[in-house]
């Protein structure tokens, strides 16, 4: 644990505490942050110190590790949350090494101020600086390796997103209930088009053929569950 305090010129700075395990990346960071006209009051690598510091420091945001000692879980996360349980106005970036959906959106989930970013990230120092930037001044930051997952997630969950645009007008047209000829009508295409169309809506959608189900009534359903 480290405190330091720096006056620059009798003007204010914003005051900045880490809490990063990863020594090196701990110091590049402070000498970054240290350059970019920041004042790191305090650091530190091991999680018990995280809050006592904030306490006594009363830093303006506080860049933290989600893992950290002693088991190199959620030290880091738990602190975060600690934080903005105590001091509300306090802007937290949290650091992670890889993109953890759930954690990510439990914290982006707490209010204003706050930020979660891939470690890989800090290395554009202009984005770097941005995303502390941004949320000093009350946003909310997500890394785009997160977005990316949640909008792979959110496909992967939607059961229409393979579907093309013309299957999803063939579909939505099937759930007003017309008839493929009355679809081929419609969007002026022949019959035998809008048929292959709801084959593909069927294959796409999963949808064997049985004895047992109306695949077109099954594949309106789904529709519909997805609107």
């Amino acid at each position: 644990m480290t405190i330091d305090s720096a006056v620059d010129g009798g003007a204010t700075r914003t005051r900045v505490l880490l809490a990063e395990d990863d020594v090196l990346l701990r110091q590049g960071l402070a000498s970054l942050l240290e350059q970019s006209g920041f004042e790191v009051v305090g650091q530190t690598g091991d999680s018990v110190w995280i809050l006592p510091l904030v306490r006594d420091l009363s830093p303006d945001l506080v860049v933290v590790d989600i893992r950290m000692p002693p088991t190199h879980s959620t030290e880091g996360l738990d602190a975060a949350r600690e934080i903005r349980r105590e001091f509300p106005t306090t802007g937290i970036l949290v650091l992670s090494a890889h993109a953890e959906v759930e954690h990510a959106m439990e914290l982006l989930a707490s209010g204003q101020r706050i930020g979660y970013l891939l470690k890989s990230r800090v290395t554009d120092v202009g984005d770097f600086i941005e995303t502390m930037e941004r949320i000093l001044r009350g946003g909310s930051v997500m890394d785009p390796a997160l977005v990316q997952e949640l909008v792979d997630a959110r496909r992967a969950d939607d059961p229409l997103a393979e579907l093309s645009p013309r299957e999803h007008e063939v579909l939505a047209l099937m759930a007003e209930g017309r008839s493929n000829s009355g679809i081929a009508r419609r969007l002026w295409v022949t019959e035998a088009t809008v048929e292959k169309h709801v084959r593909h809506v069927f294959a796409k959608l999963r949808l064997p053929e049985t004895s047992d189900d109306h695949r077109r009534v099954l594949a309106v359903v789904r529709y519909l569950d997805a609107h």
